[in-house]
């Protein structure tokens, strides 16, 4: 780029600066290509040159970061464990330390004599002499900022100075610097604010300039904090604007108006073994209440694990099979039931098949395995294989009124005839384009119901659901006794392992969840240290549990392997199921009552609750073993939390409070950045957004006086999953 020609945030960081093809890897795995993907890089915290200690001044149980210089590194191996680790010993002005990485021998490689280092990490002690455990390693030539003087002189000014993320071939000192030479050559002068200054002024917001500045070179923390909360409420808001947006636009079209008849609906429910719980009966009243309307339905059904969404989204279902369009000219209305896994796609089909046998409706299967329909010509009570092809045909006929399946069912080669409603189970990646792929052209939009059973903070679902009306399933059906929960230590281990066997010889059968399919390679960089599904198996039907029959599942089994599992384990000719997360969602068996999860600090809050979930099935006393060799206090926190939380909804509070932002649930699945997932916690912020957004919308649909505002959705709106 030649001196004088204007920089704009769209301007390609290639044509500014000399980057090597390390570099350009680099940042394109941050997903930096632009100017404005470089200025909105921002950093995860700030630290000054008066943070960084001096080696000679280290105490067990800080967490510290330390320059210095590489006298000596080698490999070696625990002396009674045999893990392999990484040694080295490094010097500054004040002294020397020694840094261990554990089961991570291939920094050796990286450690060169003489060569200077920054390390951050937690200080542990053997022998009352301090060394460094697993420190973050970064090679440097230099100090942080261009800061005249040594580091280790005692009357250094006090600087603050961003910490970005880092990657291979791009440090946090790199990103800072092209961040100032970006400054330097004028980027901040083609800025254009897209939040009106109305916002700004009404919230006490800086512009976007301002904001720019004061994220990457704050002269005191009240600057980056403002800056943070600036950018923290623009991308809440801008969520809102397209789900406000979303949601206006749905209401514009027809739905169709579906009144169930209430004798039919009292039979149908009456062919379930139990009473619906009052949250149940609620509701279905929220759903009734929308589907009378003529207005496409957009609802959320938000239950905790075990509370019974399926039996809602059952009654649901067949209060629309049983009803007619408007016109009336064939048939009854459809419905299209998308679940996350061919497992749980089956096991729904299954339980439809249960609930609708006896009654004229035909229901059937598509997944990427294949298709099946029920009920089958030659067995009125039995499914029956069938021919894709044959399935789509009926489904585009209006003869088959409930379809249930995969993402296969958004397919183009999927056509209805009349679809009336749309359930979603467990994925959220549906909105408006998704549901217009279920339907032909100019033809009614389907009302659309949206199960999770994670439970989500409130401010959570205001943000990501802003175009969702949401129903609460916040009470367990009758006779269910709380999960027993209990954290095991190794001297543990046989206590709960004679449990599990006097519950199996009592008629019950158990989980075991472990993070790997199979053992790491020892020769592989960066493997994970974890317990595989595989040899765990092999360990616990040779030496521990040899007098029962022990199973294994795992996302690499074929479909029909899974399959048979699954049913072996449901009869019970299977005691002990060992399996990865592909059990987490949805998969119902009653009798297994015990679940024991292996390595349960690499799993997500929510993600443990749903594991937990797979054995509150029935109502025989059900116990979840949480197994950790992790001693981090967040780590035992989060899991104790896990022991002592009454439900989901309390759990995700408490996930959010612990885990910080951008962790939520493996807070990255929805979407949203670590800095709006700030704003999440401040549910002032977030109503604050969701009311402006609401207002703007109600003035100008189609964001005509707001060009800026409407280029920014559309953008974020493209490249934002959510799920």
């Amino acid at each position: 780029m030649k001196q004088g020609d204007i920089v704009s945030p769209k301007t390609p960081l290639e044509t500014i600066f000399r980057l090597t093809p390390i570099q350009k890897t680099g940042l394109a795995k941050l997903s930096i290509t632009t100017v404005e993907d470089l200025l909105r890089y921002f950093p995860v915290r700030y630290t000054s040159i008066a943070d960084i200690k001096h080696i000679a001044d280290l105490s067990k149980g800080e967490d510290v970061t330390i320059y210095g210089r590489v006298v000596s590194s080698k490999t070696s191996k625990g002396f009674r464990t045999k893990i392999p680790m990484t040694e080295a010993i490094i010097e500054d002005a004040t002294g020397r330390v020694k840094c261990v990485w554990f089961h991570q021998a291939y920094i050796v490689k990286m450690l060169v004599p003489e060569m200077m280092v920054k390390l951050s990490g937690h200080v542990e002690e053997r022998g009352e002499v301090p060394y460094l455990a697993n420190p973050e390693l970064v090679r440097t030539n230099e100090l942080p900022l261009d800061a005249s003087g040594s580091l280790f002189e005692d009357n250094h000014e006090m600087l603050v100075y961003p910490v970005y993320p880092e990657t291979k071939g791009i440090t946090s000192r790199f990103i800072y610097h092209h961040i100032q030479k970006l400054f330097s050559k004028g980027a901040l002068g083609n800025i254009v604010d897209p939040i009106p200054e109305d916002i700004l002024t009404k919230y006490h917001l800086p512009t976007l300039k301002t904001a720019l500045v004061w994220i990457h070179t704050p002269q005191k923390e009240s600057d980056a904090v403002a800056a943070r909360k600036r950018f923290a409420f623009e991308e809440v808001f801008m969520i809102q604007l397209a789900r406000q947006r979303e949601r206006a636009q749905t209401k514009e079209h027809r739905g169709f108006i579906i009144d169930p008849e209430p004798k039919a609906l009292a039979q149908f429910t009456a062919r379930f073994p139990f009473k619906p719980t009052a949250s149940q009966t609620h509701a279905l009243e929220d759903i009734f209440s929308d589907i009378k309307k003529g207005v496409p339905m957009a609802r959320l059904l938000e239950g905790d694990v075990g509370s019974g969404k399926t039996f809602v989204a059952a009654t649901a279902a067949y209060a629309v099979a049983a009803s007619a369009p408007a016109d009336n000219k064939f048939g009854n209305l459809q419905v299209a039931y998308m679940a996350p896994t061919e497992i749980l796609a089956e096991q729904h089909f299954k339980s439809f098949i249960e609930y609708f046998k006896g009654l004229p409706v035909e229901i059937g299967l598509l997944t990427g395995s294949g298709a099946k329909k029920f009920p089958s010509k030659t067995n009125a009570s039995e499914a029956t294989k069938v021919s894709r092809v044959q399935l789509l045909k009926w489904i585009a006929e209006g003869k088959l009124l409930i379809l249930i399946g995969t993402h296969s069912l958004i397919q183009k080669s999927v056509q209805f005839k009349n679809l009336g409603l749309a359930i979603v189970d467990e994925q959220h990646r549906f909105g408006t384009l998704q549901r217009g792929k279920l339907t032909k052209k100019d033809m009614i939009i389907p009302h659309f119901l949206s199960m999770t059973a994670t439970p989500i903070p409130r401010t959570l679902a205001l943000t990501i659901y802003g175009n969702l009306d949401l129903t609460l399933l916040d009470e367990m059906p009758m006779g269910r006794l709380p999960i027993k929960t209990e954290l095991v230590a190794k001297s543990n281990r046989k206590k709960m392992e004679e449990h599990i066997r006097a519950e199996i010889n009592n008629g019950r059968q158990a989980y075991i969840i472990c993070p790997r399919i199979d053992e790491p390679d020892p020769e592989k960089e960066l493997a994970l240290q974890a317990k595989s599904v595989i040899a765990e198996a092999k360990r616990i039907a040779e030496d521990i549990f040899p007098e029962f029959e022990v199973g294994i599942l795992h996302s690499k089994m074929k479909p029909d392997e899974k399959e048979w599992v699954m049913e072996e384990f449901k009869k019970g000719a299977i005691h002990i199921l060992v399996a990865t997360s592909v059990i987490e969602v949805g998969v119902n068996v009653p009798n297994a009552t015990m679940i024991a999860i292996e390595g349960a600090e690499r799993f997500g809050l929510a993600q443990l609750h749903q594991l937990r979930g797979r054995v509150i099935r029935s109502n025989h006393q059900a116990y979840c073993y949480i197994l950790t060799e992790s001693t981090s206090e967040i780590s035992q926190k989060r899991l104790k939390a896990l022991a002592t939380a009454k439900n989901g909804f309390e759990l995700a509070e408490l996930d959010l409070t612990l885990r910080g932002s951008g962790e939520l649930s493996g807070g990255k699945q929805w979407g949203i950045s670590d800095i709006g997932m700030e704003a999440i916690k401040n549910i002032k912020m977030v109503e604050a957004a969701r009311t402006e957004a609401s207002r703007i919308i109600a003035e100008d649909l189609e964001l005509t006086n707001y060009p800026l505002l409407c280029a920014k959705i559309k953008t974020n709106h493209r490249d934002t999953h959510w799920e």
